[in-house]
């Protein structure tokens, strides 16, 4: 390779970073956006802590046993030594040579944490601040290593008879986060009023341009989530990859608008917002193997599913107040499954290799995730008092408010004389905008 190639394919790679670690902020505006006034700061802490524990975590054991080495083919699990263990020959790393070793490992580090950002969102304004940074310090550090090395790092998906394909973690990242999202709201249980007598009730986010800002940033960094995800910057790879991830998350905007339409008969914005993320996590799995038509029907489908999955998780009594299980465990699956149905691995041998993958992930994953918040439950316990959470996380954990003119207490301000303006807080507006 010239070194002009190795210096362009470095150079891609790191943009792409750049594009991913923007995700992070798109998770945290998406998130706090749709969760209540009172628990932003929660939210948002959260978000923040999350990428620094998978990036420490990541580089302590996570890297090497993601990706132990060949003596480690087919195997369950491998490990190859604490640290990040620079190759010989300097920077050219040893799983991708086009690229630096350094370049090779942030771009992995950055998807790490995506896993534990899912769960966030999911298990929001009811969850134990501390329960929750222990669970994901674990659900990061060894749950996402061991699933991404089966398949990324060489491991028995690599290896069956047809092997297992999944392109930039349909699977591997999104239904991993929807699986450890599902056993922690199973065991969390619902905020309080969102179900009564039977019936679920809605219980609005307090910003909903603060979840459209989000999502569009999501979008954004998604070419970087699959555009770097080619590992080089080759121009015809990249650029397809670019096109079916973009129509697919048309598609998805598209799905949700009809669904919630022929369902609510409404123009309803979040399902709008979730069908793009829906079309986007469902190309994950297969996007530089699909075609046009291939994008825009998973997209389509991936849009309708995410707004049945939302009335599915209610009737099931399942909280989840970001619609993160639709999004990222439905669709999910559904991407990984479309790789077997369209493009250019469609066949049966593919969809059973696929069907394995599905399987084989999300029993490990949610078995793990059950196990690690079952413990803490009955421990150091998982959910916040009922006073805590009706007065909101944000005064009771982290001892501040996201909106003090909102939530804090009553204030008054006065403007200079000759501007005769006086702006005084009305406790009943300050109760209902929280």
């Amino acid at each position: 390779m010239s070194q002009e190639l190795f210096v362009v394919n470095n150079v891609w790679m790191m943009v792409s970073i750049f594009l991913v670690f923007a995700m992070h902020l798109g998770f945290a505006t998406l998130e706090s956006g749709l969760a209540r006034s009172k628990n932003t700061v929660n939210v948002l802490f959260k978000n923040s802590m999350i990428l620094p524990i998978g990036l420490i975590t990541y580089t302590l054991w996570g890297f090497s046993m993601m990706y132990p080495g060949e003596n480690f083919a087919g195997a369950l699990f491998g490990f190859s030594g604490f640290g990040i263990p620079l190759p010989e020959g300097g920077e050219t790393s040893a799983y991708n040579p086009g690229y630096t070793f350094w370049t090779d490992f942030l771009f992995q580090g950055m998807f790490a944490a995506t896993a534990a950002t899912i769960v966030s969102g999911a298990v929001a304004e009811r969850i134990k601040l501390s329960s929750f940074m222990i669970f994901s310090l674990l659900f990061v550090g060894l749950c996402y290593p061991i699933v991404g090395m089966w398949k990324w790092g060489g491991g028995f998906l690599n290896t069956l008879a047809t092997p297992f394909y999944d392109f930039a973690g349909s699977t591997i990242v999104h239904s991993v986060g929807g699986w450890g999202a599902l056993a922690g709201i199973i065991l969390l249980g619902p905020r309080i009023g969102k179900f009564v007598d039977g019936k679920a009730k809605p219980i609005p986010g307090h910003s909903i341009p603060l979840a459209t800002i989000g999502v569009f940033i999501l979008w954004l960094g998604w070419f970087g989530f699959n555009g770097g995800s080619v590992l080089s910057a080759d121009p015809g790879a990249v650029s397809r990859v670019l096109v079916m991830t973009t129509l697919a998350a048309a598609a998805g905007a598209v799905g949700g608008c009809l669904m919630s339409q022929i369902l609510f008969k409404a123009s309803d914005l979040t399902m709008v917002l979730n069908g793009i993320l829906a079309g986007l996590v469902g190309i994950t799995a297969g996007a530089d193997q699909m075609g046009v038509v291939d994008s825009v029907i998973i997209g389509l489908v991936a849009g309708s599913l995410v707004v049945v999955g939302v009335m599915l998780f209610d009737r099931l009594k399942i909280d989840d107040p970001v619609g993160a299980l639709s999004v990222h465990l439905i669709c999910g699956v559904w991407g990984t499954l479309a790789v077997g149905l369209f493009g250019k691995l469609a066949g049966t041998g593919q969809f059973v290799s696929q069907l394995i993958g599905v399987g084989a992930v999300g029993a490990f994953s949610f078995t793990f995730a059950f196990v690690v918040w079952f413990v803490l439950k009955v421990t150091t316990g998982i959910r916040v008092t009922e006073q805590e959470e009706l007065e909101g996380l944000d005064i009771h954990e982290h001892k501040m408010h996201a909106y003090p003119d909102i939530n804090g207490p009553a204030y008054e301000l006065s403007m200079p004389e000759k501007e005769e303006v006086v702006v005084t807080a009305v406790p009943g507006r300050v109760e209902a905008l929280v």
